[in-house]
């Protein structure tokens, strides 16, 4: 730990070509960092997602790649003949101790928590998938362990970066609608509920099975599960709220300011018990706080959009949140946004347009973070990680069949017990933290 310490302390005497760009000062974009600038990055689940967060890094020096299936990982491998292969996550981090800057975990949401943390503990920079861990208590301790260890850390939030999403956030701020106590988001979608397993055969020879399911309860290999439909197992992914919460949550956390919710409430389809549902509404209720009133955040996975857009009669393709506020409506999505009703504001360009500066880039802001420049935008310690437990929190009350007041400081789920026993799961033999 002691030498990658010191290796990150040279790293930052360079920090002013990280900072220069992002603070909108001048610098030559043209100009390589030479590899005694480069960050010596490991990679944790390599197919996939991470195929394309290995891409982001590349221009550092990766030096291990992680993943639990050869196959899933053979292009990655093939990319990179260079860096060292390993299964294992504990086995890269302890055989690697001292030559790794930084990690980036881009595992199944299941996976998430235990890697990271023991990059962190060690001194570790790390850029971590959404939603960041797979229970409240685990996203509320990889924050506090950001925090504590002073490590650059990024949640997979890309869409931050879009520059529609900056005008709908400067829009809100600048009250071109008034104050705002209500909004309704949503992701188009009826995935979930997937088939179960019709058989149990042989794991592939290229994938390591016990390590795969890791924390999670033992159960035998089904290709029902792996590579890709443990998104809708409620023992491995976190559904389409956890798929798409955090991309466009973040739109009314970021433009209201918003902390953890006080209350969570849930309906839907009766609960599986294994299986993340085709569709679900939950309600967070906010305090008010400082400026900002009271706020409910409704948030819905709704096959064809929620019922407020028939309700407002409103046309809500490509729209993902619809805020409501005391002088009109704003419906928008990743890259559209209508200021309601249309002739009121027509013409309208809020005050405060072009406050929000343009990224560099979403991982970029974060490899300038471990160089010493500024925070990334959705750094674990900020506002990041309270909108990844809200969006496991919303999970919570569903799976409970009821909603529950939120105690923040002390993880509790009031009056319903059924929901404080999911705040944080258990995990199989060998894999305490």
């Amino acid at each position: 730990m002691s030498q990658g310490i010191r290796r990150r302390e040279l790293l930052r005497s360079t920090a002013a070509l990280g900072v220069g760009f992002w603070l909108g000062t001048e610098r030559s974009s043209a100009r390589p960092l030479p590899p005694s600038e480069k960050l010596n990055v490991a990679c944790i689940g390599v197919g996939g997602r991470g195929g394309a967060n290995l891409q982001g890094v590349a221009g550092e020096n990766v030096v291990a790649l992680c993943d639990v299936d050869d196959a899933m990982a053979a292009k990655a491998f093939e990319a990179h003949p260079q860096a060292r292969r390993f299964r294992d996550f504990r086995r890269m981090l302890d055989a690697m101790e001292g030559e790794i800057d930084a990690v980036v975990v881009s595992t199944p949401d299941h996976t998430h928590f235990h890697p990271a943390m023991m990059a962190m503990r060690r001194g570790l920079h790390c850029y971590c998938e959404k939603p960041m861990a797979h229970s409240a208590w685990e996203v509320r301790r990889m924050c506090e362990t950001a925090a504590e260890t002073e490590v650059a850390t990024q949640l997979g939030v890309q869409r931050h970066t879009i520059a529609n999403v900056h005008r709908v956030v400067e829009l809100i701020r600048g009250g071109a609608i008034g104050e705002v106590r209500e909004v309704h988001s949503w992701i188009d979608s009826a995935r979930g509920m997937p088939e179960p397993p019709t058989g149990f055969p042989e794991p592939p020879e290229t994938l390591d099975w016990d390590l795969w399911v890791g924390p999670a309860a033992m159960r035998p290999y089904s290709p029902a599960y792996a590579p890709y439909k443990w998104r809708f197992w409620w023992d491995f992914g976190t559904g389409e709220t956890g798929n798409w919460g955090c991309h466009i949550l973040d739109i009314p956390f970021w433009a209201l300011g918003l902390g953890h919710p006080t209350r969570i409430d849930a309906e839907g389809p009766e609960v599986d018990p294994q299986r993340t549902p085709t569709s679900m509404s939950t309600r967070l209720r906010f305090a008010a706080d400082g400026d900002r009133p009271a706020v409910s955040l409704h948030w819905y996975q709704a096959p064809g959009g929620p019922p407020v857009l028939k309700q407002k009669g409103l046309d809500g393709a490509g729209a993902n949140n619809l805020f409501i506020g005391s002088e009109g409506m704003l419906l928008c999505g990743f890259n559209s946004r209508k200021l309601l009703p249309e002739e009121k504001f027509e013409g309208y360009r809020a005050p405060t347009e072009g406050t929000i500066p343009d990224s560099p880039g979403f991982i970029a802001e974060w490899l300038s973070a471990c160089k010493g420049g500024p925070p990334a935008t959705c750094d674990f310690t900020g506002q990041a990680g309270i909108l990844a437990e809200a969006v496991i929190l919303a999970n919570t009350a569903y799976q409970a069949g009821d909603g529950f007041d939120w105690d923040a400081a002390s993880l509790t789920a009031s009056g319903n017990p059924a929901a404080q026993r999911l705040i944080r799961a258990p995990y199989r033999e060998g894999w305490d933290i």
